[in-house]
């Protein structure tokens, strides 16, 4: 009896045993089926905003430039006497005409230089008058015999050479007034007071920059470009510039190019006429584009278009999976309001791509196209209220 018991136990014992191992293998079974049922059925969908179409379209070649913007009129008012600086009508930011007086240097100096001038002209006058009678007499008196043709020789010389230092003594009197007249400095064109770089009560020497003025009438872009890059380029190309600070986008054309390369970077100057704008002001960095030599040509999107790789690539969409396609770019420019950019191999007319909004999609994913919403019919009660509220 006691043999019959321990056995039975011991067959419970192993009964239960293999259904809690039953129960642990069908748990990771279950687990296994449903972890793998996920990516087996994992489908993307996509919108028609999800899609875009490699086609042809009008592309512009489009030019980068960049460089600061400066006043095409400018110039610095300078002393042209060394004195020092009595007062300065204006300060930054004021608005000057040409001809306007500025600034005034002390003139005690050459007042006092252009008396002493005058008054060696007034000794020089003298002096002239007098070789005029005494040449007078001397030939008055060789009309006579009384003195030789040597002697009126003489006389002739001297009135001469008085002649002479009367009208030196005169010009060192029209100097003098220059020097006195140019101690009143004038606006040399009009515009704004950018720099005041002196103030009153300082002497400065000849050439010394006092005040800077320029004229925000008329501004241009300065840049350098490659060789490559102007042979391109035409007087009159238009560009779009975006400048520090403002807002939006200002127009500009191609004013000049330089006939010379700068030394060293072999980069040529070129300068763009910007469109008049209230908001500008000398030395803004701008940066912009400049749009050449229109071509249609096979593009897409710049978003389009994926660089998280070595080379350039696609996401296209081939049958109901997505499949990544090297390309090789060209010309970026704007087509249709879309910044877009040429795509010379790796891609054909018509071919359908994900869109930058799709984000990142892994290589052989299955896609589908999102089903429509069917608008619901309206009930009874629904038209009723809508008839009410027309």
């Amino acid at each position: 009896m006691k043999r019959w018991i321990g056995w039975a136990v011991a067959a419970l014992v192993v009964l239960v045993l293999v259904a809690a191992i039953g129960r642990a293998l069908t748990a990771r079974r279950a687990e296994q089926v449903s972890a793998a049922a996920p990516k087996a059925a994992a489908v993307l969908e996509l919108g028609q905003a999800d899609i875009v179409t490699a086609s042809r379209v009008p592309l512009a070649r489009v030019i980068e430039v960049s460089g600061s913007v400066r006043a095409v009129n400018s110039a610095f008012v300078k002393a042209r006497v060394a004195a020092e600086i009595r007062s300065i009508a204006v300060r930054e930011g004021d608005a000057v005409k040409a001809g306007q007086a500025l600034v005034q240097q002390d003139t005690t100096e050459y007042e006092l230089r252009m008396r002493q001038a005058e008054q060696q002209a007034q000794a020089a006058r003298a002096q002239l008058e007098i070789a005029q009678r005494a040449l007078a007499n001397n030939r008055a008196l060789v009309s006579q015999g009384f003195i030789s043709p040597t002697a009126l020789d003489t006389a002739v010389n001297t009135e001469a050479g008085a002649q002479a230092t009367l009208q030196a003594a005169l010009t060192a009197v029209e100097l003098a007034k220059k020097s006195r007249a140019d101690a009143t400095l004038v606006a040399p064109i009009g515009g704004l007071i950018a720099q005041r770089l002196a103030q009153p009560g300082e002497r400065v020497p000849v050439d010394a920059r006092i005040l800077e003025i320029v004229d925000l009438s008329r501004l241009e872009l300065e840049t350098s470009l490659a060789p490559d890059d102007v042979a391109a380029l035409r007087v009159g190309s238009g560009a779009r510039l975006t400048v520090e600070g403002l807002t939006g986008e200002i127009g500009a054309k191609v004013a000049r190019i330089s006939p010379s390369a700068q030394a060293g970077s072999r980069s040529v100057p070129v300068y763009l006429a910007i469109e008049p704008n209230a908001a500008l002001r000398q030395g803004l960095f701008a940066r912009g584009r400049i749009e050449v030599d229109q071509q249609r040509v096979l593009a897409l999107p710049v978003s389009a278009v994926r660089t998280d790789r070595a080379q350039p690539y696609v996401l296209a969409l081939e049958g109901d999976r997505v499949a990544a396609r090297p390309v090789a770019l060209g010309r970026r420019g704007e087509a249709g309001g879309v910044e877009q950019v040429e795509i010379t191999q790796g891609a054909s007319d018509g071919m359908r791509v994900l869109a930058g909004t799709a984000g990142q999609v892994g290589e052989g994913m299955a896609w589908r196209m999102a089903a429509t919403p069917v608008p619901m019919p309206k009930t009874a009660t629904q038209a009723s209220s809508a008839s009410a509220a027309r």
